[in-house]
């Protein structure tokens, strides 16, 4: 599934070379900019497919990469920025993509994702389903984080996923989907439910 920026097309059926595919991310760019001041604020940003980032995720996006300044002191994400992101985001699989998301998980900047660390960002998701009238009550923090991230990394050390860790599980795409964006983690729990039965 790539990742929706105007909540209506799936920009990975897209040439990332195409003039169509330049046009639409940039006009998407556009749209979230409400102020028209040619920079988007944290504000502005978190409407990004239809607000399904969790704000932790997104404070975060905004610490660990280049901002600038607003006249009013607001830090802003440039056209380039917003670019990164979004080519990170429709290609998590890719290892520059696993590097440039890890890089806004690894909170404590110490190479590695702990269960605290991991149980940080998807709280933020499960919170964020219970804000929008989800029923999440079957759906426990621990076991997701424990039971099912870690069984699908496989990690080498048992209490740490590194970059080496999901770029060798193959499963970076699923990981990052479940701790950092609402509509894509729904997907994934509710997998068995929207896909066609096999022939």
């Amino acid at each position: 599934d790539g990742y929706n920026t105007n909540g209506s097309e799936n920009l990975e059926r897209l040439n990332w070379f195409s003039a169509r595919s330049a046009w639409q991310v940039y006009g998407c760019y556009l749209q979230l900019d409400v102020d028209r001041n040619g920079m988007l604020s944290k504000s502005e940003f978190k409407r990004l497919s239809g607000g399904s980032l969790t704000d932790v995720f997104v404070n975060h996006t905004f610490q660990e990469y280049r901002m600038y300044a607003s006249p009013s002191g607001e830090m802003e994400m440039d056209y380039k920025t917003f670019l990164d992101f979004i080519l990170a985001m429709e290609n998590k699989s890719t290892p520059q993509a696993v590097k440039y998301l890890f890089k806004i998980l690894d909170i404590n900047h110490c190479g590695y994702l702990t269960v605290s660390t991991l149980t940080y960002f998807f709280k933020a998701v499960h919170d964020k389903m219970l804000d929008l009238g989800h029923d999440v009550h079957a759906i426990h923090v621990k076991d997701v984080v424990q039971n099912e991230i870690f069984d699908m990394v496989k990690p080498k050390l048992p209490d740490r996923i590194t970059i080496e860790d999901l770029l060798k599980s193959k499963c970076a795409h699923t990981v990052f989907s479940i701790l950092i964006d609402v509509n894509l983690f729904w997907r994934y729990d509710n997998r068995e439910s929207w896909q066609s039965p096999r022939s």
